[in-house]
């Protein structure tokens, strides 16, 4: 699971979410989805704790790239749901059953996803990882 530090930054987000309420939350997440997702999607896959998740919609079929706060270990990636277990990308990717995410330059096959609790009761989804070949 993620370090002490992934954990901190997790904390930190789920109370930031926890003050501003879920209505203030599906307003930002709104904002995000058209204004900030499409400059985040250029930097996300290079730093440390972003990445870009590609999923399929599960209604549409259309390819889509959501940039995400992701903690990359040598057997998960944990990302942490700051809107919720009931975004778009997540449904998705819950639907389709894969996904592949760009962290740091390389690209991994997500596997199996599922919302698991974390240590500080955040919930993230997790999946298996494997290197693209």
């Amino acid at each position: 699971m993620p370090s002490s530090i992934a954990n901190s930054i997790a904390v930190v987000a789920e109370r930031i979410a926890a003050t501003l309420g879920p209505r203030a939350m599906r307003v930002i997440a709104h904002i995000n989805k058209y204004v900030t997702n499409p400059l985040q999607r250029l930097w996300a896959p290079w730093l440390p704790y972003m990445a870009v998740i590609e999923h399929t919609g599960r209604m549409s079929g259309k390819p889509y790239r959501t940039p995400v706060m992701v903690f990359v270990d040598n057997k998960s990636v944990s990302v942490v749901l700051n809107y919720g277990e009931h975004s778009d990308w997540v449904r998705n990717v819950r639907a389709a059953g894969t996904a592949e995410v760009r962290h740091r330059g390389r690209h991994y096959q997500l596997t199996n996803p599922r919302i698991i609790p974390a240590t500080d009761q955040k919930a993230r989804l997790v999946a298996s990882l494997a290197p693209r070949v």
